[in-house]
């Protein structure tokens, strides 16, 4: 198995990912597995936010992915902007046959949109104008999503 953490940030006023990717250490929890890709050492209270998104099967691996917000280095990712989720079509194999880094992004802030409502302590991890940008990412049931190809 394998971690991926997939830094949100926001960088001139535009919503920027970027990913960490490491395979799950021995006797290691996925949740420590992102707190070291993160480089936030146990036991802290970081001014930050880890959420697992999502998780996908790739080049014969399990993929974990967790969004962390905000980057503290958000020049370094690339501007995201919200694309349609993947899908496979086959409602008796539900894992799409190819997912790109940026569908997995836009996931990512859409699972955390959603949070920001149902979760006080989500809402208080980051700041108003990370909340601003995800404003552009619709939240529904995944059955109530539109679907558009991307």
């Amino acid at each position: 198995m394998e971690i991926e953490l997939l830094w949100l940030g926001v960088h001139h006023g535009a919503l920027t990912y970027r990913a960490l990717r490491d395979a799950l250490g021995a006797d290691e929890s996925p949740d420590a597995a992102a707190r070291r890709l993160a480089g936030l050492p146990s036991g802290s209270a970081p001014p930050a936010l880890l959420h697992s998104t999502s998780w996908r099967y790739d080049d014969g691996r399990v993929v974990l992915t967790y969004a962390g917000a905000c980057d503290p280095t958000p020049r370094r990712g690339r501007a995201l902007r919200p694309v349609t989720a993947a899908r496979s079509g086959d409602p008796l194999a539900p894992c799409p046959p190819a997912v790109s880094l940026v569908q997995v992004a836009s996931h990512a802030c859409r699972h955390l949109a959603m949070l920001r409502i149902t979760d006080g302590y989500v809402a208080a991890a980051v700041g108003p104008e990370f909340w601003d940008l995800l404003a552009a990412y619709e939240i529904a049931p995944a059955g109530e999503l539109l679907l558009q190809h991307v």
